[in-house]
Order: structure tokens, then C-alpha cells, then sequence
């Protein structure tokens, strides 16, 4: 197959992708939401905030605010919040009658919660087969809203919501877990590392964080990001190790053979996704994105399709930044690992050739600190 060919026959399956989706888990809580509010006016927030095992934080995910300014783009610690890390060792929940008297704490949540005008709140734990997966808030701009009778209605609704995130979160890391297995048979990470996809999707993550504001990306959109960011490379387990490991240049023929990984990437998602029933996962077309967009550049000169600029999807755009960091900072059989400054040194100049993002690129020196906590806390 020549390159033209191949180009080509890739792009008309990036073409032939589907446009639409099933409704977020944020739109979904947001339509639970007016329901709820026929049966107890007085709430007027739900919120649901993932938790993170291996980094033992909280992460904003939903939010549905009738008024004012939602929380979003935000993470703390577990333990920096004493009171939420009693609901999740104790198994229960929790009322604040009057918040401004209760709250008294400076963190951003804190003040948040002060400054957007909520005088009460009912707070319940989630967990999944036994397994804490986070925290879902309900709060009102009434003092002493949640007596126990509107908790017992809302015990209700909350049961929902922890259902619809169980639900997806768990369809996801299926679809994630059995391409991970497959990496795994196929000595990928000889190659890529479980250090290294843990690292890159968490920088990718961090970038989305940092673009979101400006952007109006939801939490939801960068849990995705996060989620899906191993997935990039998954076509490579169809292609030779003896061609993964080349130090050298590639011939036409080798570099046609690697570039096929993206097409095989493709059609391994596909087989998945109709394979679980995932055709209406909200956020499957962030993964169909990734993987089939992250080696396309903002000059057309990427691969398979040529795409360029904002023609690129934000999320590969996003996931194509992390993972060069990542692989200059870490070693290899071929290299030593380049030290952080001259990574970043590095970005700007593919920037700047037009092979990576510059918008992409721009949350990465000013935020060096915490990109350098992720890159040493999750080392292989």
C-alpha cells in the first residue's frame, strides 16, 4: 500500500466517525436535577467530585448550579478536608445547617462555597462494590434546608446519581482495562512503560485542567482525557518490537509499517466499543479522537489524515504535548533522559515549527513545579 493510499483509506475512517453521542453524565445530572427540584425547591446545586486512588485526591467531575458560578478545574488532597475523609472511613453522610458557621476554612472549596451565597448542605459518600469512588454534594442558598425528611428524599436521587457514575466510569475502565491487557500480551510496555502512560495521562489531564476556563471544558472532558491518554499508542501491539525498538532512521517501508499503528488503533476501538455495547458511552468519541488524531500536526505534515490547526481534536492536540514531554524526559534504550528544562526548551521549538499546539504548550513552563510532582511521583 503506498502512502497516498494509505492516507487516504485513514481518512475516510476519521470521516466516517460518528458526530454525536449519548448525553454526558453532566448534562444527565443536570436534567436530574430539575426533577429534583420539583420535589425539594430548596436545592439549588449538585455536585460530584471523583476520587483518585492512586493520587488520594478529590477532583471536581458534575455540576449543576441553578445560580451563580459552578466549581470546576478543582482537586485537593482527601486528606486536607478532615470532614470528607470521615464520611468515606465511617460510611456516612453528612448535614451542615448553617454552613457560613460551620465552614470556616480557607481552602478554595471553602471559600467558594462562602462566596457563592450556600447557607446549607447534604453531603453523601459513593461507593461502588465496596470501593469509594467519591462524593456528591447537595447544596442550598436556604439556612437549614436538609431536614431528615428531605434527606430521605434525596437519598433517593442520590442513589441515581451514584448509579449513572458507577455506571460510566465502570464501562470505561472496562474498555480500558481490556486494552491495557492487550498491551500487556503484546510486550508493549517493554516499550512504553506503565510509568509512562501513567505519567502522560496525567500531564494530559493537568494540561486540560489548565486549558479549561479559557476554553469552557467541562471537568467531565478532562476526566476523559485522562482516562483515555494510555489508549494513544494501542496500535502498536500490531506492530514488530524489532521496528518499536529501532534506534535508527526508518526506511519508507518502516515508516509506512509504524504509521499503520494509528489504522490498527482505529479499528481496535471499534471492535471494542461494539464488542462491550459502548456505542453510546459518553465520551467515546474523545477516545476515537485520540487515538486517531495524536500524530497529526498543526502544519498538515502529521499522519494519517494531514489535518491541521484547530482541524485537530483539542483532546489529541492535548495528548500529542504530554506524551513528547514524557518520552524526552524518560529514558530509553536508545537515550538518556533529558532534564526537564531542556524538554520544555524542546516543546517551545515544536511549537514553534508548528508540530505541537502552542496553546497546548503554554500551560507547560509556567506550571513546571507541579509537572515536575507528577513526572517524579508516578517514575517508573
Amino acid at each position: 500500500m503506498t502512502a497516498e493510499v494509505f492516507h487516504h483509506a485513514v481518512q475516510g475512517q476519521l470521516l466516517a466517525l460518528p458526530a454525536r453521542e449519548a448525553e454526558s453524565v453532566g448534562e444527565r445530572v443536570r436534567s436530574l436535577h430539575q426533577e429534583v427540584m420539583r420535589a425539594v425547591p430548596q436545592v439549588d446545586r449538585i455536585a460530584c467530585a471523583l476520587y483518585d486512588p492512586q493520587a488520594d485526591t478529590l477532583r471536581t467531575f458534575v455540576d449543576s448550579t441553578q445560580h451563580g458560578a459552578g466549581l470546576q478545574a478543582y482537586e485537593c488532597p482527601l486528606g486536607d478536608s478532615p470532614s470528607l475523609l470521615r464520611l468515606k472511613e465511617l460510611r456516612q453522610t453528612r448535614v451542615l445547617q448553617d454552613i457560613p458557621a460551620s465552614v470556616q476554612g480557607q481552602s478554595h472549596h471553602s471559600r467558594w462555597l462562602r462566596e457563592q451565597g450556600f447557607l446549607s448542605s447534604y453531603t453523601v459518600p459513593l461507593f461502588h462494590q465496596g470501593e469509594f469512588e467519591g462524593v456528591l454534594f447537595f447544596d442550598s442558598a436556604a439556612p437549614a434546608a436538609f431536614t431528615p425528611e428531605v434527606t430521605q428524599r434525596l437519598d433517593v436521587y442520590a442513589r441515581m446519581v451514584g448509579l449513572m457514575v458507577s455506571h460510566e466510569i465502570a464501562a470505561v475502565r472496562a474498555l480500558v482495562g481490556s486494552m491495557r491487557i492487550a498491551q500487556d500480551f503484546a510486550r508493549l510496555r517493554d516499550v512504553e512503560t506503565g510509568g509512562h502512560l501513567e505519567r502522560m495521562s496525567r500531564v494530559a489531564r493537568f494540561i486540560a485542567g489548565v486549558l479549561a476556563p479559557a476554553r469552557g471544558l467541562s471537568d467531565e472532558f478532562v476526566e476523559q482525557v485522562f482516562l483515555f491518554a494510555p489508549l494513544h499508542d494501542i496500535g502498536k501491539i500490531g506492530v514488530p518490537d524489532s521496528l518499536l525498538a529501532k534506534p535508527g532512521r526508518f526506511t519508507d517501508e518502516e515508516r509506512l509499517a509504524m504509521q499503520a499503528h494509528v489504522a490498527l488503533g482505529v479499528q481496535m476501538v471499534e471492535r471494542l466499543v461494539e464488542g462491550f455495547g459502548l456505542g453510546q458511552l459518553s465520551g467515546v468519541t474523545v477516545l476515537r479522537h485520540i487515538v486517531a488524531c495524536h500524530h497529526e500536526r498543526m502544519d498538515g505534515r502529521g499522519y494519517p489524515a494531514g489535518l491541521a490547526g484547530e482541524s485537530i481534536p483539542l483532546e489529541a492536540r492535548i495528548v500529542a504535548v504530554a506524551d513528547v514531554l514524557d518520552a524526552l524526559v524518560s529514558p530509553r534504550a536508545y537515550k538518556e533522559p533529558w532534564p526537564v528544562a531542556a524538554a520544555l526548551d524542546e516543546l517551545d521549538r515544536m511549537a514553534a515549527e508548528g508540530h505541537l499546539d502552542p496553546a497546548c504548550v503554554a500551560p507547560v513552563r509556567p506550571h513546571e513545579a507541579q509537572l515536575r510532582a507528577i513526572l517524579l511521583r508516578f517514575s517508573d
